[in-house]
């Protein structure tokens, strides 16, 4: 069943994915559209998977979306995004639901790696990883040069915890990580993600980005001054925090900012 799935999920995001030219992972794919495609995993992936015993999935499933205008000969800004743990969704819920329309309006690709059905027994931060890293995997053989493309990390609230601590993991692969994008953070991961991976004392003077909720109670604005804090006591200067009047929710005027702010260092 896995494999079907594997095989057909793609299909309900890319019916209209058939005129442009382009393809993604070898399925259709029209500029400006969304499409969620199968994608193979290699060798070092798997073995990120089984991180807290995991099975190891036939595939992951790696969701594309590209603005209109989209020309794989240039060079284009690519947002991973991470969800949170919490309530099981998966990353390409969130880049759905609040950064998708956003991003795309701003000329910016967005790619996110899940597993297939079901669930994993634990969500850990290699499972994460190894789906990211084929979801990559896919783009730079679907187009040859991205592999070069900036690409900033996103996520809110569990998923900023993941976006910071694998963001060291991406940049010591090769990657070019442009900026950090995190919304309603509690906890910092940044420093522990660099001690691990070891991305190199270059990778301190990566553009983070900090978006908290005046009102926020699951990461309160005592919290969020914390993180930034102890990125800073670790070596990250490049830091812009901003605040927004909301709670524990993502403001995509704050996201737009962010954005261009990343661009300003490409």
């Amino acid at each position: 069943m896995a494999k079907i799935f594997c095989a057909l999920a793609w299909l309900a995001f890319s019916a209209s994915a058939f005129s442009a030219g382009l393809s993604f992972a070898g399925v259709p794919l029209t500029p400006g559209a969304t499409i969620r495609v199968s994608v193979p995993l290699s060798e070092l992936e798997k073995s990120y998977l089984t991180e807290g015993g995991n099975a190891v999935p036939s595939c992951t499933m790696a969701t594309l979306a590209v603005p209109r205008g989209f020309d794989p000969k240039k060079t284009w800004p690519v947002l991973i995004v991470f969800s949170s743990s919490d309530h099981q969704y998966p990353s390409w819920y969130d880049l759905m639901v609040h950064y998708r329309v956003t991003a795309l309006a701003e000329g910016w690709v967005l790619l996110a790696g899940d597993g297939p059905k079901p669930p994993p027994v634990v969500d850990s931060s290699g499972w994460r990883a190894g789906h990211t890293l084929a979801a990559l995997d896919a783009l730079n053989r679907s187009f040859p040069g991205s592999e070069k493309w900036p690409i900033v990390c996103a996520g809110q609230s569990g998923g900023a915890k993941r976006s910071s601590y694998l963001a060291p993991l991406l940049a010591a692969g090769g990657y070019r990580v442009a900026g950090i994008f995190l919304n309603g953070m509690n906890e910092e991961r940044i420093t522990q993600g660099y001690r691990r991976f070891k991305p190199g004392h270059d990778f301190l003077r990566t553009p983070i980005f900090l978006s908290s909720g005046v009102h926020d109670t699951i990461a309160t604005l005592d919290q969020q001054n914390a993180v930034e804090n102890s990125m800073r006591r670790t070596g990250f200067e490049n830091i812009r925090h901003t605040t927004h009047p909301g709670g524990h929710e993502m403001r995509p005027t704050q996201f737009q900012e962010a954005l261009r702010w990343f661009r300003k260092g490409f």
